[in-house]
Order: structure tokens, then sequence, then C-alpha cells
């Protein structure tokens, strides 16, 4: 199950993103895999391969790049 919705936490630090303070979040996550569920703020299983990462929320599935 991928998902693909409108962000109500930061993938990164998980906190709700508000203007331009998680402008260095969004940019270490064009390089980094999130950390946290984007839609319910839960902590994922993060797995990174050298074929890439993925990410995957106990409630919400699996994130992929």
């Amino acid at each position: 199950m991928s998902t693909n919705v409108t962000d109500s936490y930061c993938g990164l630090c998980g906190e709700r993103p508000t203007s331009d303070a998680h402008q260095s979040c969004q940019q270490r996550l064009a390089m980094e895999p999130p950390r946290y569920c984007a839609q319910c703020r839960r902590r994922m299983k993060v797995q990174v391969t050298p074929l890439g990462w993925t990410a995957e929320c106990s409630r919400h599935g699996r994130v992929t790049p």
C-alpha cells in the first residue's frame, strides 16, 4: 500500500510544517528517507539499501520514493 496524500506532519522531524520553518527539512528529505508518517506522526520502520529505501507506517502502510 503506497501513500501519497497531503502531508499533515513533517516526514523528517514529525512536527507540523509551517511556512519557512521546515525548508531545511524539505531539503534533507530530498536526500534522506522520511522518519515519521506524514498522516499520523508515528515513527516509521525505515530500511535503507544501496538501491534506495522503504519506510513503513504500522497504520498507513509502505511509503516509497
